[in-house]
């Protein structure tokens, strides 16, 4: 049952301005859902411009009219990524919004790829010579197989509809070079909703088409050939990096089990603790 959630401070729109957002994304996002994969081979990128074009207020243009908050969200997303750089690095970063990170990135490494399904939002973008833009149907990724060191997504594997989720982690894994890495970032099932459904429902009903567990994730890096997974838990001076394996995932995967039985305010609450589940890194070696 939808739930009116109170609408925090820190949020600069107004009620209405929610409202007509949430009802939009979950039209649009009720249109992926019920499409089958020929129909997704655009459906995606019609859909996110869309949501865009039609909505002034959405974060994705407040952000990019704020160099100022870029520029802080560019600076924290640094601090996890400068460990995995060096100059020779080959990096690919899939659903890169308004490319800020890449074009960050780009000044650390030899060559940058940002693949999109969302072109609305870098139409006027000069990119630097080292980096690339490749538009994707929402599973192709079209980076060169077995080049990249570094792949990188931030909130973007929830977006993805259920039945492609797998399709775009095998692309991923096959521009990888050997022992490439990709680093997963994406909210958490047990804390969310994280779309635009926290402000009126329990579970997310936006383009956030699946939200993931941790146990959801290893399967699926496994799956897909991975030889390696890591949970990884990171700041600007912490970094843990917690191997998921026969002796760690049977106490995360009974913690998961355990937190989805609690009432919905609870759960919410206790997941939301940093260094549960608020959010996941989630690193898969080649």
């Amino acid at each position: 049952m939808s739930t009116k959630i109170s609408v925090p401070s820190s949020e600069s729109r107004t009620v209405e301005q929610l409202k007509e957002h949430y009802e939009l994304e979950k039209q649009l996002a009720s249109q992926l859902l019920n499409s089958n994969k020929e129909e997704r081979r655009n459906l995606y990128t019609t859909l996110y411009d869309k949501l865009y074009t039609t909505l002034p207020h959405h974060p994705r243009w407040t952000r990019k009219s704020s160099p100022e908050i870029t520029a802080w969200i560019v600076t924290q997303r640094m601090y996890l990524l400068k460990r995995f750089l060096t100059p020779e690095t080959t990096y690919l970063e899939i659903g890169p919004g308004d490319c800020s990170l890449s074009m960050e990135v780009s000044k650390w490494v030899k060559k940058v790829y940002a693949v999109d399904v969302a072109t609305e939002v870098t139409k006027n973008t000069t990119f630097p010579d080292n980096m690339e833009f490749i538009v994707s149907d929402g599973c192709s990724v079209n980076a060169p197989e077995n080049s990249v060191d570094i792949a990188y997504s931030h909130q973007l594997m929830e977006h993805l509809h259920p039945d492609d989720a797998v399709e775009q982690l095998q692309n991923i894994y096959k521009t990888l070079a050997p022992k490439g890495k990709y680093i997963c970032i994406t909210p958490h099932r047990l804390s969310g909703p994280h779309d635009i459904s926290k402000y009126f429902d329990e579970v997310a009903r936006g383009f956030h088409l699946k939200e993931y567990t941790v146990t959801e994730l290893y399967k699926l890096f496994r799956k897909v050939g991975f030889s390696q997974v890591l949970w990884v838990k990171s700041t600007e001076k912490f970094h843990l990096e917690i191997p998921l394996n026969m002796a760690t995932l049977p106490l995360i995967s009974g913690s998961e089990v355990i937190l989805e039985k609690f009432p919905y305010a609870l759960r919410k609450k206790v997941a939301s603790t940093p260094l549960l589940f608020r959010g996941m890194t989630i690193v898969g070696i080649k």
